[in-house]
């Protein structure tokens, strides 16, 4: 009776932790969107939300970080259900990361605004924002429904986030060289590139959490990766 009692217990602690971390993945998800509008529109007052939004998403990672170690110290969790407790805590620290990089491009969203524009490099952005958006979107769905095969395929994608980085950085170099006034709002755009290209690399390793809460086992390949092209 004590034994099913504890289980029971456990599910429910697990039950509650799990609805902290889909929370805060939806609050993510919103930032990166919020936060890529407002770079396209040239929106400072959604730039600002963004920026007071990632409060809400750094308090969710110390509670359910708070969760997990109370979990680990009254219910010593033993093999399977200690893997969920520890892939939480590393999924809820990939996410705060995430929605740091999207503070980031609000951030400079402020100062791009009052810069000569780049022709297309707001929408390009925007779309690839986008697209981490969704991976993020199927990996939480993957993480609920423990569907390694959707993670997998999460990971697969993170090679086309990385060649639409490529492909600006490119762009932006000729901008640069084309034309001097372009540099300082070419390097910050960059720089948001940059960050959402990282924003997926996060995603990514979520994938892999899910991947290794399914079967145990990290993936054994490493993830497919375009060639990166790299600023000091």
């Amino acid at each position: 009776m004590n034994e099913q009692h504890i289980v029971t217990g456990f599910d429910r602690d697990l039950e509650a932790i799990q609805a902290q971390v889909m929370k805060m993945g939806g609050l993510v998800e919103a930032a990166i969107l919020d936060a890529s509008k407002s770079l396209k529109n040239q929106d400072e007052e959604l730039a600002e939300q963004v920026r007071s939004a990632d409060k809400q998403i750094d308090e969710l990672e110390l509670l359910i970080n708070d969760e997990c170690a109370t979990v680990l110290a009254l219910r010593a969790p033993t093999a399977v259900d200690l893997r969920v407790v520890l892939s939480v805590m590393k999924i809820a620290g990939n996410l705060e990361r995430i929605g740091d990089y999207a503070k980031n491009m609000a951030k400079r969203t402020t100062v791009l605004v009052h810069m000569t524009p780049v022709d297309g490099a707001r929408g390009a952005l925007r779309r690839m924002a986008r697209e981490v958006q969704l991976m993020l979107n199927d990996v939480l769905d993957a993480y609920i429904q423990r569907d390694a095969e959707l993670a997998q395929n999460v990971l697969e994608r993170d090679k086309e986030i990385d060649q639409m980085y490529n492909a600006l950085f490119r762009e932006f170099l000729t901008f640069m060289m084309e034309d001097p006034r372009h540099i300082s709002p070419c390097m910050h755009l960059h720089f948001i590139a940059k960050n959402t290209e990282r924003m997926g690399d996060h995603v990514t390793s979520i994938a892999e959490q899910v991947i290794y809460l399914v079967t145990g086992e990290f993936p054994d390949e490493a993830r497919p990766k375009a060639t990166k092209y790299e600023v000091d």
